[in-house]
């Protein structure tokens, strides 16, 4: 297990809201756009323990590429310790969620990385955290929270 603010696994009381974020939350977060604020108070409530927020480590990798290739590997660096320090649950990539994101990708004209997303986001029975139009193409299976 990476080391991230807590594990993964998610035991807690089933009335508390789990979101899943998606590659397009934390950016528009650390760079204060608009949607930021709807990103802010969702990890708020789960710095406070009311929510349970999940990152894929796909779409970990796609945020620190897509930094990486605009602003060099030390900012990608930085901005990974700032995720890492979010009250942000990593989710692993494991066999059952390559099969569902393969699935998803076969069957919806998502990215690869969205596909991950939304894999997880129906594993956890949780909305995708998103202001990414292709999101919508899966609506009938996933909530998404628009930002």
């Amino acid at each position: 297990m990476l080391p991230c603010w807590k594990r993964e696994s998610w035991s807690g009381n089933v009335k508390k809201p789990r979101y899943v974020l998606d590659s397009f939350a934390l950016p528009a977060y650390f760079q204060g756009e608009s949607a930021a604020l709807k990103v802010k108070e969702i990890l708020e409530q789960a710095r406070d323990e009311e929510a349970v927020v999940f990152l894929s480590l796909i779409n970990l990798g796609e945020i620190l590429y897509t930094v990486e290739r605009r602003l060099g590997r030390d900012v990608s660096r930085e901005i990974l310790q700032d995720i890492l320090a979010l009250p942000v649950r990593l989710a692993e990539v494991t066999l059952e969620r390559v099969l569902s994101a393969a699935g998803i990708k076969a069957s919806f004209p998502l990215s690869y990385a969205d596909a991950f997303a939304a894999a997880l986001a129906q594993e956890m029975a949780a909305p995708v955290v998103t202001g990414d139009p292709e999101y919508k193409r899966v609506e009938s299976m996933i909530p998404d929270l628009r930002l």
